[in-house]
């Protein structure tokens, strides 16, 4: 509750920081700036359009305009004035309109214009990057006030195309299809490797190119923060090594595949951060070693293997399949309202969020089906873990975690996930390894 209020330094600095960096980079052409926190009046908005704001998000106004009195008890679901509440009582309360909020904004594209034309400009753009227009007041610190210099300026005939990343999109691309075949060094600097590739995929696809095969890139190291991001289907990621948060955040398709040798996987290892398959839709994410916490929030659709997670594992899971070969973290399922976990019989007692989701145990077609996920999982990292579990006789030591009021089936949300698996013409084989122990297997 006191982060409400307390947390986090003003947005002109990092609106303005952020622009400088840009224009620095030569990069400031190619995107817009968007703002938001606390905006109200006209003077925010030229305020922020000279530190180099392009788009303005509204929040609590437009709240404001509709009836919200900040009674700061929206997660409590007794909203005085009925708008951040299911309580039918309460609802009955809210008087708002669409004719407010729409009476607000004109009132304040008004006096955005009286301020351009007491400026002498005749849109926002024109003012971007002229802090020479800012003063500090009286007895302030001017940590704002930087001294005006042309390198700041984004002149208005500036041409947005004029660094497109299309040429240099299509040039990666072809140079990733010849790359196939070598594994390639990473590093933490390296950040959302594999977006660019995907989007230049899909930007081929839509266009009537037809791409031949799938694009499957190997790399060994410490990939940085968005290792995956929104990956497309056909694109394959493997990384021997380590990578850090937001791994395939916003997955869509593709298929991710993290291991550091057989070592890794008995000891545990972490080979993934935080904040895994954060909104990810589709796709496949295998880890032959344990994830961060939050790991799969917010997933609506991926498939994920894992051998251990941290806290708030699976929160506010909407769809998809997670399987945790591991420990687990306390919450696990909090705010999970569909998709189904399968966590090891030992580890789920005492860190379950009971009031979201139940365990239930397994029937004939999952035991198959998650035989059939964790042949895929072997057949991306040789994980010894998975080729452990497959090697058993008698039935998987696996539990269902699902939501107590599950919306869906078992059978129509794991259709979706088995109709990404290739075919494969033989069973893979489960590979030669030493046996680990029970107790190394739950560590």
């Amino acid at each position: 509750m006191t982060s409400i209020k307390n947390t986090g330094l003003p947005w002109e600095i990092g609106l303005r920081e952020a622009h400088d960096t840009l224009v620095r980079a030569g990069l400031r052409s190619r995107l817009s700036l968007r703002v938001d926190g606390g905006l109200k009046f006209a003077r925010d908005i030229v305020l922020a359009a000279i530190l180099g704001a392009n788009e303005f998000g509204f929040g609590t106004a437009s709240l404001l305009a509709i009836g919200c009195v900040m009674a700061r008890q929206c997660h409590l679901n007794t909203c005085p004035v009925g708008i951040a509440t299911q309580d039918e009582k309460l609802r009955a309360r809210f008087e708002g309109k669409p004719e407010m909020v729409i009476a607000y904004f004109r009132s304040l594209a008004e006096e955005v214009r009286n301020r351009l034309a007491q400026l002498g400009v005749r849109s926002l753009s024109e003012l971007t990057g002229w802090y020479d227009r800012l003063s500090a007041r009286s007895g302030m610190d001017p940590l704002l006030i930087v001294p005006i210099s042309s390198s700041n300026r984004v002149a208005p005939q500036q041409e947005r195309g004029l660094h497109v990343a299309a040429l240099e999109d299509s040039v990666h691309f072809n140079a990733s299809l010849t790359l196939q075949n070598e594994s390639q060094p990473i590093q933490n600097s390296d950040r959302s490797v594999g977006t660019g590739l995907s989007g230049e995929l899909m930007r081929r696809r839509k266009n009537g190119h037809r791409v031949d095969g799938e694009i499957s890139q190997e790399f060994h190291g410490a990939a940085g923060q968005s290792f995956g991001a929104f990956l497309a289907e056909g694109v394959t990621l493997k990384l021997h090594g380590e990578a850090n948060d937001y791994v395939g955040k916003g997955l869509s398709g593709g298929t991710i595949a993290i291991a550091a040798g057989l070592a890794a996987s008995r000891r545990g290892d972490v080979l993934a951060g935080n904040t895994v398959l954060y909104g990810a839709t589709s796709g496949q994410l295998f880890v032959a070693g344990r994830g961060g916490e939050r790991f799969a929030v917010r997933n609506s659709g991926a498939l994920a293997v894992v051998e251990g997670v941290g806290q708030h594992g699976c929160e506010y899971m909407t769809g998809g399949v997670a399987i945790i070969l591991g420990p687990l973290g306390l919450n696990f399922g909090s705010g999970m309202t569909g998709g189904l976990a399968y966590v090891l019989r030992a580890e789920a007692e005492d860190v379950l969020h009971r009031d979201f989701v139940t365990l239930a145990d397994l029937d004939a077609d999952e035991e198959n089906w998650l035989r059939r996920t964790l042949e895929e999982h072997v057949h991306f990292t040789a994980s010894p873990r998975a080729a452990r579990l497959l090697s058993r006789r008698g039935a998987l030591p696996l539990m269902r975690v699902q939501p107590v009021h599950f919306q869906g089936t078992v059978e129509g949300t794991w259709r979706a996930i088995l109709a990404q698996f290739k075919r494969r013409r033989t069973i893979l084989p489960v590979p030669a390894i030493a046996p680990i122990s029970q107790t190394a297997l739950h560590a």
